[in-house]
Formats: C-alpha cells, sequence, structure tokens
C-alpha cells in the first residue's frame, strides 16, 4: 500500500522569512526535499479568512503581496505556481455534506502561503490550491474538516497548515527578536503537548489559561487545527520540525505529520518584522 502524503503546519511568522536564511527557512527548505514529489500542495493560509468555505479553483493562481511597510524587494516576489481547478472540484467533493465553494478568479496564493513555499518547493512547479478558513465557525469545525481532507493524502495532495500557534501583534517586543513572553511558551508548550501525543485534543486548548494573549483572533491558530484533524484521522501524533518564539508574541513552531524530515544547518531567529511605527496595532497581516 503506497504511503499517504505527509502534511505539515508551518509557523510562517513575517513575510521577510521568504527572502532570509535561518534556522525556519531551512527546515522548510529540508521539509520540501524530503517529502515525495506532490501531486499538489492544498494550503490553509491564515490569511485567507473569510466567511465561508471555499478553494481556490483557477488555472494560474496570482501572488499576492497582502501586507504593507516591507522592503520593495518583497513585492517584487513572484510564486507562479499553477492551480488545478479539476482538483478544486475533487476536494468539494471531498469534504462534502460541508459545501465549499469554488473561486475561480478572487483570490490566489497570500503569502501565508508562498513565503514558506519558496522554500519548501522553490520551482513553483508543482499545483498549489488555498483553502479559505471559514471566520464564522468554531475549533471543532475545522478540526473536523481536517479530518474529511484526509483522503487526499492517498491521492498525493500534500496538506499544509500556515499560520502561528501563538500570534499577538499587539503584544510585540521589538526587543526580543529570538524570545518569547512566558505566556506564550506556556501555551506553546500546552500544544506541542497535545499535537505529539495527543491531537484529537487540540480543540479543548482554548481552555487553556493563556489562550485569550496567545490567540486573541482565531486567523493564525485555526490552520493547526487542520493538521490535528489530519493526525486524528491516521491515528498518528505529529513532529516538531523547528520550533521557537520570536518578538515576544509570535510562535514559529512548526509540526509534520508522517514525514521523516532532518531540519536545515542555518543558525538565527526568525525574520525581522518592519518598525512599529509602520505597522498599525491592529493589523493582522503577518
Amino acid at each position: 500500500m503506497t504511503k499517504p502524503m505527509p502534511a505539515a503546519f508551518l509557523g510562517h511568522g513575517s513575510p521577510m522569512n521568504a527572502l532570509e536564511a535561518n534556522r525556519f527557512s531551512s527546515a522548510w527548505r529540508a521539509f520540501g526535499a524530503s517529502v515525495p514529489t506532490p501531486r499538489a500542495v492544498l494550503a490553509i493560509s491564515a490569511h485567507w479568512f473569510i466567511d465561508s468555505t471555499a478553494v481556490t479553483a483557477m488555472a494560474q493562481p496570482r501572488t499576492i503581496h497582502d501586507f504593507y511597510g516591507f522592503p520593495r524587494e518583497l513585492f517584487e516576489v513572484q510564486y507562479p505556481a499553477p492551480g488545478d481547478p479539476t482538483l478544486a472540484e475533487e476536494i468539494a467533493e471531498v469534504v462534502k455534506p460541508t459545501e465549499a465553494a469554488l473561486d475561480r478568479g478572487e483570490w490566489g496564493l497570500d503569502h501565508g502561503t508562498w513565503s514558506v513555499l519558496v522554500h519548501a518547493f522553490p520551482n513553483a512547479d508543482i499545483p498549489v490550491l488555498q483553502l479559505a478558513i471559514n471566520a464564522a465557525k468554531d475549533a471543532a469545525y475545522h478540526f473536523d474538516l481536517g479530518a474529511r481532507l484526509a483522503p487526499l493524502r492517498e491521492r498525493g495532495v500534500l496538506i499544509l497548515g500556515s499560520g502561528n500557534v501563538v500570534h499577538n501583534l499587539r503584544a510585540l517586543d521589538w526587543k526580543q527578536q529570538d524570545l518569547g513572553f512566558d505566556w506564550a511558551h506556556r501555551f506553546d508548550d500546552a500544544a506541542r503537548e497535545l499535537m505529539t501525543d495527543r491531537p484529537a485534543e487540540l480543540p479543548g486548548l482554548a481552555s487553556h489559561p493563556d489562550y485569550r494573549l496567545a490567540v486573541p483572533t482565531t486567523d493564525h491558530y485555526f490552520p493547526l487545527l487542520y493538521l490535528a484533524g489530519l493526525a486524528s484521522a491516521a491515528g498518528r501524533s505529529t513532529d516538531v520540525l523547528v520550533d521557537g518564539c520570536t518578538y515576544g508574541s509570535i510562535s514559529m513552531t512548526c509540526y509534520t505529520l508522517d514525514a521523516d524530515c532532518p531540519t536545515g544547518r542555518e543558525e538565527g531567529p526568525a525574520a525581522p518584522i518592519p518598525d512599529p511605527k509602520v505597522i498599525a496595532p491592529e493589523d493582522t497581516n503577518l
């Protein structure tokens, strides 16, 4: 029997990680190099957070630069991976009775997807689709939807969640580029305990005392639930690919499922975030 395609959750942090060589981008490269060539990648990015469930269904998704205040070099990055409209229809069938609309032109590939794929699959020659996160639904919905996607792994589709376990931009401390607050580490550690032992219990992490600080908005956290759902469906736990916090209040911890993946050799903190005077306190475009 053919092994299912691996799956992953990558803590993407600043879009600048797309341009930098550090221990996180090195780990993403190692992951991409270690897995079998996928039929396609289905990404669940924190940055397509809308009021419905949808999947991109265009032949050539555009590269979306959904941020501001960063260097021009970052806005010039293109990730011209093809789409796969036929696979989009297949995904819509797989998740039934959940209804997934087919987006034939509105969205594309946002930086939650391409900032990690430029390292994992730098040739941009593998079809990439995105699944929107339905902002109107709770954690149980997203966990269950992740489990519904499990048959796609048997069909060669690599499922990738991209967000951050801890993501609180209001609490950023620019003096702690490679450190995390105590509460950030506590929540990150609690998530790790579940993901590496009992992923089926991850939806219950919302009761953790540090949840409101770690997850002031659910957009970056919910992609982790998709990997937890996949792990639960497979009856297996996940492995830590690389971990660490940045700027006090962002976790860069990444997880893999069914992947034999050594991390890279680069050291150093995650990529920088622009000066706080440039980013509005309520901005979540990281």
